[in-house]
């Protein structure tokens, strides 16, 4: 997405609001793929139905929302984690049982198998390694590198000063650096 350095991205939030499906689509492929990393740290395996309804709720409100791409991607973030505490908060009033594999159909083994098990390990360890933290400081990391917000948006999200989740990334960071280099000495 091109965009002029005084846009802020407005022209195709603008364009997406008037109805122009080429726009929201180019939001949504900026925007879905740092959501659904940041979602997957907060709900797990219900990552994509959280961000479903993230996205669905964003489609309707869409026509209220005001600013750029970068406010947009905090605002569906904010959405996101909202969808996902209600979740949580469902959850704990309706638990679920666990089906056993056994139980489970069969699926077809993708062709990429090998590639997806990889990266899946490889994000596992990233998650695993997120999980350390204080949740606080896992999820300013997510804000900030995986969904791209500057201080202040990321605080908007998490209702926090951009100086604490400045501060907050900064430690989460430097404690996963810590907890990687530690790995690839053992």
């Amino acid at each position: 997405m091109t965009r002029s350095p005084d846009d802020d991205g407005q022209a195709d939030v603008r364009a997406a609001q008037a109805g122009d499906e080429a726009a929201f689509a180019r939001l949504y492929r900026a925007t879905h793929p740092g959501l659904l990393r940041y979602v997957s740290a907060l709900s797990g395996a219900d990552a994509e139905d959280v961000c479903a309804e993230a996205w669905a709720q964003a489609c309707r409100d869409l026509g209220r929302f005001r600013g750029g791409t970068d406010d947009f991607r905090a605002w569906i973030a904010r959405i996101a984690r909202n969808r996902a505490t209600d979740l949580h908060r469902a959850r704990g009033r309706r638990p679920a049982e666990s089906l056993p594999p056994d139980a489970m159909p069969d699926r077809p083994a993708d062709a990429t198998t090998d590639a997806a098990a990889l990266e899946a390990m490889d994000t596992a360890r990233v998650l695993r390694a997120l999980a350390t933290l204080p949740p606080d400081q896992a999820e300013a990391v997510l804000l900030r590198v995986v969904l791209g917000l500057d201080a202040k948006r990321a605080g908007a999200v998490l209702g926090k000063r951009a100086g604490a989740v400045r501060t907050a990334s900064y430690r989460g960071l430097r404690t996963l650096a810590a907890t990687f280099d530690e790995d690839a000495s053992s």
